[in-house]
């Protein structure tokens, strides 16, 4: 809270009250503006400390992580106990034991900037934002990667389905799962993990060719 806010709170209530039979009410009235301000002020407060939190832990993880890169294209071959050192416990129940994130808790579920998915793991490409779809299913959908080798296809036939499993086609890590009721022209949803998926904005002259040729 800033010292000007603070400021402007001491003189709110220092403000005199009119009237000796309106003293307790006035006063009951300025508290509860005061407790209303108060609360809101905190609940900012501590949502601007959570998100720069996260966005501190992202920066440190990717720092400690030595495979993430977005130019290198060479297979990353680790043990799981590597993998552990280097991943948040969430990216390392997605990436390595095949985990699921509770639908609709995604940042990118209903996210629509222009630019590049990425492999949270290890920083391969994995889509452009133009094949995002809302598919409704509760997971951030895309209809085709951006590359073929981008993605590993691999039977999945656990918990009493057939499905067809999608991992990182350079670190093998579980995205989620492909299915066959995609929209044109691919008629494919990858249904997939925002917990595994970084994102970087297209920059403004990439858009603004993109709005070109559109």
């Amino acid at each position: 809270m800033s010292c000007h806010f603070k400021l402007s709170i001491l003189q709110f209530v220092s403000l005199p009250i009119a009237g000796k039979s309106n003293r307790f009410r006035n006063c009951k009235h300025k508290m509860k503006i005061i407790n209303s301000i108060a609360s809101l002020s905190l609940a900012l407060l501590l949502q601007y400390c959570s998100m720069a939190q996260t966005q501190k832990e992202k920066t440190m993880e990717k720092s400690d992580n030595p495979v993430y890169s977005r130019t290198d294209t060479g297979k990353v071959n680790l043990s799981d106990a590597d993998w552990k050192k280097i991943l948040s416990p969430e990216k390392y129940y997605i990436a390595r034991q095949k985990g699921t994130e509770r639908p609709w808790t995604s940042r990118f579920e209903h996210f629509n900037e222009i630019g590049t998915y990425y492999c949270a793991a290890c920083g391969n490409a994995l889509f452009q934002s133009d094949t995002k779809f809302d598919s409704g299913c509760g997971w951030p959908s895309f209809y085709q990667p951006i590359s073929k080798g981008a993605i590993i296809y691999t039977p999945d036939n656990s918990h009493g389905m057939v499905r067809t499993e999608v991992q990182c086609g350079r670190c093998k890590a579980h995205l989620g799962h492909v299915f066959e009721d995609g929209p044109p022209p691919t008629g494919l949803r990858y249904c997939i993990n925002g917990v595994i998926l970084d994102f970087e904005q297209a920059k403004a002259t990439e858009k603004k060719y993109k709005e070109n040729n559109d």
